[in-house]
């Protein structure tokens, strides 16, 4: 069938609005009617070449939800009618990851994302002169349909929005499995976080729902901090000056966990400076190739820790339905974490407030009756 999606052609150029021919699903696959997707700071570090060279021509949009409107063969337990939100890291399990229940790592999953194809090498993707376009993350959903392998279209309570429910499957199963599965926060104990954008959001609302005692938000947006703060920051640090000193006075002592949600060298330096000694800076936001952290070796004696954090080290198959039905509850807001929405064509301008800093997330809303809102 045809479908329009926003192709990147060149990296660094706009993208292009156009209509591709979307093959049916094989064995294994699903098809999906996308309502909405968010735009994260992946898709543009694609956008902008930052992640690897060959990554085109690609369909962008990791993070969304819509409706199934077919099944390959051999698919259990999803059929026409059902919402689905996406999951970015459809696990194999069989693979050495996979089999420490690493499933966020699985190898045969990293290998086909990083070539753009599904799970079988290949794309369902093509221009209309019969190019083969390349996947993002086997979801593609800056489109109006999609398709991708069954483990990647997870099952949500059909009550809940699909324009909200569009955020669950990268910003906030991220974000909250950094602070469940990476760091493990404990009641009482303090955190930092640092950037307040769609990911940190999350992680400041998943910190508060864990028990930490104290959440001290950092953002240089103050329209950010504010939102920090209603979703349940203790404390707000505006990024300027001697952000460390600032965070220190609060916490004499440091910190118990340091989230990073910026992707910069400096803001996780900042992130590794907070810490009371033995704690660990968990480093949430992607770099783009090539950037490298200093860190001071002697400080190593304090044991402080730096990891990072893909994907939330969730299992995401299971833990976006888990999501989806708290939200559901009313136990954890998904509606404010979202500033502007757009149309296809609106997927620069999303971009361009991404590198300014500016608003939370833009949601590309494909079927606005399908979507249910905003």
């Amino acid at each position: 069938m045809e479908v329009r999606a926003a192709v990147l052609h060149e990296p660094g150029r706009p993208l292009a609005v156009e209509t591709l021919t979307l093959a049916e699903p094989r064995a294994g696959e699903v098809r999906v009617r996308v309502a909405a997707a968010g735009v994260c700071h992946t898709d543009l570090h694609l956008a902008e070449g930052e992640l690897g060279a060959g990554r085109v021509p690609m369909v962008l949009g990791h993070e969304g939800a819509g409706l199934i409107e077919a099944v390959g063969e051999g698919v259990a337990g999803l059929a026409p009618g059902d919402h689905v939100a996406f999951c970015f890291v459809p696990p194999c399990r069989a693979c050495r990851a996979c089999a420490a229940g690493r499933f966020n790592l699985c190898e045969t999953a990293a290998a086909h994302a990083w070539a753009g194809t599904l799970l079988d090498g290949t794309s369902r993707l093509a221009l209309a002169d019969g190019t083969p376009v390349q996947h993002c993350n086997f979801v593609s959903c800056f489109a109006e349909r999609c398709v991708m392998p069954a483990a990647s279209a997870v099952p949500i309570p059909a009550a809940l929005p699909l324009w909200e429910a569009a955020l669950l499957g990268c910003a906030v199963v991220t974000g909250v499995g950094a602070v469940r599965n990476a760091a493990r926060v404990a009641m009482g104990e303090t955190v930092c976080v640092i950037g307040c954008g769609g990911i940190g959001l999350q992680i400041v609302a998943a910190a508060r729902m864990l028990g930490a005692g104290r959440v001290i938000a950092v953002e240089r947006d103050p329209a950010k901090l504010e939102r920090a703060v209603a979703r349940g920051a203790t404390d707000a640090v505006r990024a300027e000056g001697d952000v460390v000193a600032a965070v220190l006075r609060l916490e004499p002592g440091g910190v118990d966990h340091a989230f990073e949600a910026v992707g910069h060298p400096a803001t996780i330096r900042q992130a590794w400076d907070v810490l009371r000694p033995g704690a660990t800076a968990i480093v949430v936001g992607i770099a783009p190739k090539g950037v490298d952290v200093a860190l001071p070796a002697l400080e190593l004696l304090s044991e402080k820790g730096l990891r990072g954090c893909y994907y939330g080290s969730a299992n995401a198959t299971v833990e976006i339905g888990q999501l989806a039905r708290l939200a559901l509850d009313g136990r954890f807001a998904l509606a404010d974490a979202v500033s502007h929405t757009c149309a296809l064509d609106g997927i620069d301008a999303a971009f361009a407030r991404l590198r300014e800093g500016t608003g939370l997330r833009t949601l590309v809303v494909l079927d606005p009756v399908l979507a249910g809102g905003p």
